[in-house]
């Protein structure tokens, strides 16, 4: 990994879709360790974690692990998502947290030298261009050893670095576990943590 400890880094962590890798990768993250993990190698000045939340239930199985970080070292950022049934009749939630990420990485990119993006998303890879362009150094975190990889190809070759989360996920891992069988990835992943993820601090 290249980091510079005189670095001011931001890191940027969507939560649905670090969740995602992690349980197809068979562990659970401790965010505790993960940011001394990043603050070891530079200077993280921010750590923004991106979750929608369902409003509608009496208690969240995430509200634990969000009140969590907003109290330890993470700037939250949260919108409600919205549940709806598919046609299986089965209750889905979805809420993409895409445009809050991308606006807060433009609005700093002034003012850090690396932004470290935890997710695969593809859609990201024009963000990823637009703060390289400001003199921003982009590294990503994501997996090629799930199936399908969370990744996508356009983001990974644009990334300054990419990070497998494989390979990094000792210095924070929780505790391990059998890993889920492949389903689908992405968005439907995405909306199983937001309604029913497991909390690890």
């Amino acid at each position: 990994m290249i980091f510079r400890q005189d670095e001011r880094v931001c890191l940027f962590i969507d939560g649905a879709n670090l969740y995602s890798a992690s349980r197809n990768l068979g562990f659970d993250v401790d965010y505790r360790n993960l940011l001394g993990f990043f603050r070891s190698r530079g200077n993280v000045v921010r750590a923004y974690y991106y979750s929608a939340l369902v409003d509608t239930e009496e208690y969240s199985p995430l509200k634990p692990l969000t009140d969590w970080l907003a109290y330890n070292g993470y700037t939250l950022v949260t919108k409600t998502a919205r549940e709806y049934a598919d046609q299986n009749g089965r209750r889905r939630v979805r809420g993409n947290m895409d445009i809050e990420l991308a606006i807060d990485m433009l609005e700093l990119a002034p003012r850090m030298d690396h932004a470290v993006l935890f997710s695969g998303d593809g859609d990201f890879r024009r963000l990823v261009e637009a703060v390289q362009r400001q003199g921003v150094k982009v590294s990503v975190v994501s997996s090629i050893r799930t199936s399908p990889p969370m990744i996508g190809d356009d983001l990974r070759r644009q990334a300054d670095q990419f990070l497998e989360l494989a390979e990094i996920a000792p210095e924070f891992t929780r505790r391990q576990m059998e890993p889920r069988p492949s389903r689908s990835l992405g968005r439907a992943a995405g909306a199983e943590h937001t309604a029913e993820s497991d909390v690890s601090v």
